[in-house]
Parts: structure tokens; C-alpha cells; sequence
């Protein structure tokens, strides 16, 4: 997949993230290059999905 992108200004003032997944990128800016690879080993039987656990904000 070949995506490209002209940002003019960018001008981010606040971010509020609630939680995240398992693998995840979060990028505010420019990247000339973002490379990205995940391997999945675990049988399917031993995988529990469950409820996502939201981040504690730091107070």
C-alpha cells in the first residue's frame, strides 16, 4: 500500500487517548518512512478475548 499525504500547518493543542490496542501506532508530525510487521504464534484455543483495559490517566 503506497499512501501519500501533503500536510500544510498542523497545529495539534490537546490529545486524549482512552485506550489501546494490543498493537498500535499513534503519530502526530511527518514519518518518511513507517514500517510495520506482526506475527500471531499462539494457537487459536489459548486466545481470550476479553474486555479492553482503558489507560489510568497519571494525576
Amino acid at each position: 500500500m503506497n499512501l501519500h499525504v501533503i500536510n500544510r500547518e498542523l497545529c495539534v493543542n490537546s490529545v486524549n487517548i482512552d485506550a489501546v490496542a494490543s498493537s498500535s501506532l499513534f503519530l502526530v508530525g511527518d514519518a518518511n518512512t513507517i514500517q510495520l510487521a506482526s506475527t500471531f504464534d499462539t494457537p487459536a484455543e489459548s486466545l481470550i478475548i476479553g474486555p479492553f483495559v482503558p489507560l489510568t490517566p497519571k494525576g
